[in-house]
């Protein structure tokens, strides 16, 4: 078993396990009756992982454990939204959750950051603890503590952050996901190593074509490599004042995709997207030199993810979206940017003449710029 821990000790201690290991899972049972030391366990999770694997894993709990519950949402990013918020709420009250339960998020990112917003917020926070299974949630989401919920003006506005208890990822779940779903996954890998480590990244562009659900010992290195690189970062700015402000790579475009095509691309295609649009974005501001950016572009394709902005985006709702991207201020949305491939440049604006320039968007800019 790989054991990552996250240390968090000021002002008190919050630090947590991340536990990687083919076959976790047939642990979970007795691995989670020891994280909710006597309290009740409610599990959230949505149909498609109740089906696959949370049925069996309630169905599996001691018997001495007081009677869990599983609450189940639909599947994707539709759910992660107030109204299932407040349902999980008040029925987690009328099942009479107190503040020694114990609510176990099993899924993929929608699942932990909808999960986590609710132990976060119901009776003011009770504990939580992450099964991700979703290459996605696994390497980046499950980690770090940020949980919330979007709304209609864009993705991830309304959140806390909310440490889990503890992380457990079992690879050999991953041989359930979709092949999109996987490559969904690389793009958040692909981008922790672009904005982190250039070695990590070179050991990911020499490897991606034969990168596979399958391959489970490639997977836990791949896996415990984003989850150390990740966590360093959280240690160091839990709250996202500074260095872990450099895990956005990508995100400002790829969030105002997402929002703007009412979450019809996957978050990471969204992300791959944004990498290689803001790696251009960088190269036209002479932050970086064009064979950085054609290793990440060529990166990102071998993995099987998209370059462009598709070709049906709606232009003014991007630009709305953009304008409400949560690291903004009021000069505007503030990029992260590469420099070279493991450094980056944080707070940049960019000029909307280089926005319409390298998103191929013409005046719109200049008829959509905030007021």
């Amino acid at each position: 078993m790989t054991r990552i821990t996250v240390r968090l000790d000021a002002p008190r201690d919050r630090s947590y396990a991340v536990e990687i290991r083919p076959g976790l899972f047939s642990s979970l049972p007795d691995l989670l009756t020891g994280d909710a030391h006597g309290g009740r366990i409610f599990i959230i999770t949505d149909t498609t992982v109740a089906r696959l694997y949370a049925r069996a894993l309630l169905r599996r709990l001691p018997e001495s454990t007081a009677t869990p519950l599983m609450l189940v949402v639909p599947p994707g990013e539709r759910s992660k939204n107030e109204r299932t918020a407040y349902r999980l709420q008040s029925r987690l009250l009328r099942e009479g959750i107190r503040r020694d339960s114990l609510i176990v998020a099993i899924g993929g990112g929608v699942v932990g950051d909808l999960a986590g917003f609710v132990a976060a917020t119901v009776l003011r926070g009770v504990r939580f603890v992450q099964v991700p299974t979703t290459l996605l949630a696994q390497v980046d989401s499950s980690v770090g503590g940020k949980v919330g919920i979007d709304h209609p003006a864009g993705k991830n506005l309304i959140g806390a952050f909310h440490q889990p208890r503890a992380v457990y990822c079992d690879p050999l779940v991953l041989r359930t996901l979709a092949p999109r779903e996987f490559r969904n996954g690389l793009a958040e890998v692909i981008k922790i190593a672009a904005a982190l480590d250039p070695d990590f990244f070179a050991a990911i562009e020499a490897n991606a074509p034969r990168l596979s659900r399958t391959n489970s010992r490639m997977l836990t290195t791949l896996i415990a490599t984003s989850v150390g690189l990740k966590a360093a970062v959280v240690e160091s700015d839990e709250r996202e004042a500074g260095l872990r402000a450099t895990l956005n790579l990508g995100h400002t475009i790829g969030h105002a995709l997402e929002a703007s095509a009412a979450y019809a691309l996957r978050h990471g295609e969204a992300v791959a997207i944004g990498l290689a649009t803001e790696a251009r974005i960088a190269e036209e501001m002479n932050l970086l030199r064009a064979h950085d950016r054609d290793r990440l572009i060529t990166t990102l394709r071998k993995a099987g993810l998209p370059t462009e902005l598709p070709g049906n985006l709606r232009k003014s709702a991007f630009i709305k979206a953009l304008a409400l991207d949560k690291k903004g201020d009021a000069a505007g949305p503030r990029f992260v940017l590469l420099r070279s491939i493991g450094r980056s440049a944080l707070g940049v604006t960019v000029p909307a003449g280089i926005i319409r320039k390298t998103a191929g968007f013409g005046s719109i800019m200049k008829r959509s710029r905030p007021r």
